[in-house]
């Protein structure tokens, strides 16, 4: 039997890993126990669940809190709780507390329980963490030189995962995720947020702001993708990643002109004209120093599973939002 804890459990991804554990009962091959959902406000245990749920709502940057979350010794941790991107960038203080000295704290949390105690710990880290110049597609071996505070916050949190892991305090695997697309709700903080909203906000009738020029390419996972990630690095056997604990995710590489003729065949050309262009030289500013393509050898040799096609990830959104 399995103590799963989810930082970060009232976020998006956070609520779809948690549902998908309620349907399935189990994780890396054994039967869930318990489920610890926890956030800045407090998250929803999905219903239904054949195990004991919890919810806590707390900052977990706040000395003492993560302690409390890990004091029962989960045995799978999935740690997702960050400051997005255009708000890193924004609030610099508040980015490297949480993004930085959060994760911090929760490393230590687990590493002070001492006594053989070991769990695995599922970090969500970011493709951020790289910065141009840029080769058409980034290697496994290429430098993590990030040009943004939210991407430096990241790379960190990369160091100390290994370190930690090395020192045999936790199993830690990182995973970078792409841009998740086509995220659910309203829009939040992030700079990528136009890349759902171009596809979101036509499928449900309204009018969506193109910030960027469709020749922007970016690189993608839908959010079911993303799930399918994490529960495979709950499970995998990290000891072919030796010292290297941290892996960039396959994902779609494509042009926003491409994801619009994507929505044009799935959803008709009269979702593509609620696409409005209105520049903004901030967004096109952060968006212009992100990495555009690679090559996630590693993670596809390691069994990660990419999206199909942008279509796909358009339909995902259709049937697990819209129920279409």
């Amino acid at each position: 039997m399995t103590d799963v804890l989810i930082i970060g459990g009232a976020g998006m991804i956070g609520r779809k890993l948690a549902e998908r554990l309620v349907k399935d009962g189990t994780v890396a091959g054994r039967k869930i126990a318990r489920l610890t959902l926890q956030d800045i406000v407090e998250p929803t245990a999905p219903p239904g669940a054949a195990f004991a749920t919890r919810a806590i709502a707390g900052d977990f940057s706040v000395p003492g809190v993560a302690d409390t979350l890990v004091a029962g010794k989960p045995d799978i941790i999935f740690h997702l709780a960050a400051i997005v991107s255009g708000e890193a960038e924004a609030d610099f203080d508040k980015g490297y507390r949480i993004n930085l000295d959060g994760t911090r704290l929760l490393l230590d949390a687990i590493r002070k329980i001492g006594g053989g105690y070991k769990p695995r710990l599922v970090f969500t880290s970011s493709i951020a963490v790289f910065g141009a110049p840029f080769p058409d597609a980034i290697g496994d071996e290429f430098h993590l030189t990030p040009l943004t505070s939210y991407g430096t916050q990241k790379a960190i949190d990369e160091l100390l995962l290994a370190d930690y892991s090395r020192r045999g305090f936790l199993d830690g695997i990182g995973i970078r995720l792409p841009t998740i697309c086509v995220r659910p709700g309203k829009p939040n903080k992030a700079a990528s947020g136009f890349f759902s909203g171009i596809i979101r906000e036509p499928l449900n009738g309204q009018e969506a702001i193109l910030p960027v020029s469709r020749d922007v390419r970016h690189w993608h996972a839908s959010p079911r993708a993303a799930v399918g990630f994490l529960l495979h690095a709950a499970g995998l056997d990290t000891a072919p990643l030796g010292a290297r604990r941290t892996l960039t995710m396959p994902g779609l590489s494509v042009t926003v002109a491409e994801q619009i003729e994507a929505l044009g065949r799935v959803a008709g050309q009269a979702a593509v004209k609620l696409i409005r262009e209105e520049p903004d030289e901030t967004i096109r500013g952060i968006v212009s120093g992100w990495a555009r393509n690679f090559e996630p050898q590693r993670a596809l040799e390691l069994g990660f599973k990419p999206d199909a096609s942008f279509d796909e990830i358009i339909r995902i959104y259709q049937e697990d939002e819209l129920g279409r």
